[in-house]
């Protein structure tokens, strides 16, 4: 395989999958990936025709579609690799945005257009190098398998777990890389390895009826969701320091005497306004973290409402369980706990893979060589469809090699954001570190 930095097909591919508009507003017609696996297919033929990659178009529902394209090794006790990229994006508001959002131009160097960093950048990257190790001249020694799947911004349920529980062959891997990865923690490459858990909650809280021109003796249930915010919002849950806490402050944190700070879980939220663009992340990865996001009381102008309710986004921690979370939740509302009603929503485990795998260690390797930098394995606050796969027990990475410049502020400004746009460097990085992993891994 050629291990240089040449990246012109992926920063190609990149542009085409960005102009297919894949918009995923979560409804079930939304998304259309469909359109996404075609431009696949069209970059793929000619390994396909030759008869180097397998390739399978697996629909979930009408226009919902992923991709999965093998190429099979020689050697059965070789570990597959696998590649899971996600083809949909999320939807923007182009008044926001100083170019088309899906255009797909490239401009000085950058590829603009809404998912270039989330995450059609890296799902090229992949197809482009299961292409060149399809048409090598020798098969690898493992099965390496791109992963192009539907939904993962609603949260995959017309792609990565329906793959799952209707196709779990076609997705069979020993390992994988996905997204979320290669943004700088100081002069350190992040790698995730983990990612928060989701536990949500609906609070019902309940006051007593009337009409609205005669407030006397009646309780708004609206005045109780506004106690129950004011509550939630003084009191915090404390910081739960995990494994991965001490290699994120000493690859992020240049001061002795803060990073001292914040290895100390008592200390801690005392030295978090110093930390700047980082202490959202340091917070979020630090502890348990609730966010109201969804107030109900009332439904007409001129009845005082019975019932008010507050939805809860709660994120967890490796090892949280749903006892806990309630337990959680009791202790932060103190005296209103027992006034309000818990009901569970939506929600999965926080997971990890492990930090001493071949893969990992292959992954570390390839990003010295390509940015001559170390890698810090961290903790995702957000969610991804890796998940599904560590839930499979199979271990699976976040990975890219961003530029110098892509501190974690910068990547998170550009996931979901205006104007979102991915450089040509940080393809050529992740690309050129990406050829590395796998001729480790399969050969």
């Amino acid at each position: 395989m050629d291990g240089s930095f040449d990246a012109g097909e992926a920063i190609e591919l990149t542009r085409a999958l960005i102009r297919e508009a894949c918009v995923n507003d979560g409804t079930p017609e939304s998304g259309q990936e469909i359109r996404n696996v075609r431009v696949l297919q069209r970059f793929l033929a000619d390994a396909v025709a030759a008869g180097r990659v397998e390739t399978q178009v697996l629909e979930s529902a009408p226009g919902r579609a992923s991709l999965i394209a093998r190429v099979r090794g020689t050697d059965p006790g070789a570990p597959s690799l696998g590649l899971l990229g996600h083809l949909d994006v999320v939807p923007v508001d182009p008044e926001g945005w100083s170019r088309n959002p899906f255009g797909g131009d490239l401009v000085d160097g950058e590829v603009w257009g809404r998912g270039a960093v989330d995450m059609l950048y890296l799902t090229a990257a992949f197809a482009v190098v299961l292409r060149e190790v399809a048409l090598a001249p020798e098969p690898p020694r493992g099965d390496l398998v791109l992963l192009a799947v539907a939904d993962e911004e609603a949260g995959g349920e017309y792609g990565i777990h329906w793959l799952v529980q209707n196709h779990p062959d076609a997705i069979r891997v020993d390992e994988a890389l996905s997204e979320s990865g290669g943004m700088r923690m100081g002069r350190h490459v992040a790698i995730e390895v983990a990612e928060k858990g989701s536990a949500g909650r609906r609070l019902i809280v309940r006051g007593k009826p009337g009409h609205a021109s005669i407030p006397y003796g009646a309780e708004s249930a609206a005045y109780r969701v506004g106690e129950v915010l004011h509550r939630l919002r003084e009191v915090m849950p404390v910081a739960e320091l995990g494994p991965l806490w001490s290699a994120f402050v000493h690859a992020r944190i240049d001061d002795p005497e803060i990073a001292e700070r914040l290895l100390d879980p008592v200390r801690i939220d005392a030295v978090l306004p110093q930390l700047g663009g980082i202490a959202g992340y340091a917070h979020a990865v630090s502890r348990v973290t609730i966010s109201p996001t969804v107030l109900r009381a009332g439904a007409v102008h001129n009845v005082i409402p019975a019932v008010g309710t507050i939805d809860l986004d709660i994120r967890t921690l490796p090892g949280t369980t749903d006892e806990n979370v309630d337990d959680l939740l009791s202790a932060v509302l103190g005296e209103w706990a027992e006034d309000v009603e818990i009901e569970h929503l939506r929600g999965w485990a926080a997971t990890s893979s492990p930090t001493d795998t071949p893969l990992l260690a292959a992954i570390g390797r390839a990003v010295e060589e390509v940015a001559g930098a170390p890698m810090v394995p961290i903790m995702a606050a957000g969610g991804s469809d890796a998940r599904v796969l560590r839930e499979l027990g199979i271990p699976a990475y976040g990975f890219g090699v961003l530029g110098e410049d892509w501190s974690y502020e910068r990547y998170r400004e550009g996931v979901h954001g205006h104007d979102e746009r991915i450089d040509a460097r940080s393809i050529e990085l992740s690309l050129a570190a990406l050829r590395r992993i796998v001729a480790d891994r399969v050969g």
